[in-house]
């Protein structure tokens, strides 16, 4: 499968300073049923954004217009824990997400997220309270994957960690079973050069 890649991108901030987001705040359990993206965007952090009536709450950061086009969500520590899902990571990026910093990770939305283009950003204390404090103002940073680094407005920057298969990936817009279709002529190519030596199947 073929995702988005992830060029170096400019965009304002989103601050979300709330702690342990768990997987049902992001994406509420009863919009599990579908097998698909589409539409998911408009669900995430649906308890959050919309009342009882389902109009949304023009107080949900999400709601506010500083919020309309923003690729970068700022959310407080443990973000992403609970169950998994990766509707998860789904609705963030459905809402136009394509990066999302925080000082932790629960490890299974971090591992969807970087399966599904959504790119996760563990920085340390000190640059996430820099970062959410730039997010409550509605700043703007760049994003760049290819030097792992959020480049600040001062033009300071501030580095993260990345996996380099999950990064080879996102960079070139591919997932898991995409990279391994790409690679499928080397590996015919290596055993055809390496036959196997012990016979696998009965005589």
């Amino acid at each position: 499968m073929t995702i988005e890649p992830i060029r170096a991108f400019t965009s304002r901030m989103v601050a979300l300073p709330v702690e342990n987001v768990d997987t049902d705040q992001i994406i509420p359990a009863r919009f599990l049923k579908v097998t698909d993206k589409a539409g998911l965007g408009d669900a995430l952090f649906a308890d959050w954004r919309y009342g009882p009536d389902g109009a949304p709450d023009p107080g949900f950061i999400l709601n506010r217009p500083e919020a309309r086009g923003a690729r970068v969500l700022v959310a407080g520590d443990n973000f992403g824990c609970g169950s998994s899902r990766e509707h998860a990571p789904w609705a963030l990026a459905g809402f136009g997400f394509r990066a999302v910093i925080s000082t932790f990770f629960a490890d299974i939305f971090r591992n969807n997220s970087l399966k599904n283009g959504l790119l996760p950003i563990a920085v340390d204390e000190a640059a996430h309270r820099r970062l959410m404090a730039l997010a409550a103002e509605g700043g703007e940073v760049t994003v760049d994957l290819a030097s792992q680094t959020v480049v600040l407005p001062d033009g300071g920057s501030v580095t993260f960690p990345i996996e380099p298969f999950a990064k080879h990936c996102l960079l070139n817009g591919v997932d898991q079973l995409g990279f391994l279709v790409g690679v499928g002529p080397e590996i015919d190519r290596y055993e055809a050069e390496h036959p196997a030596r012990v016979a696998t199947l009965g005589a």
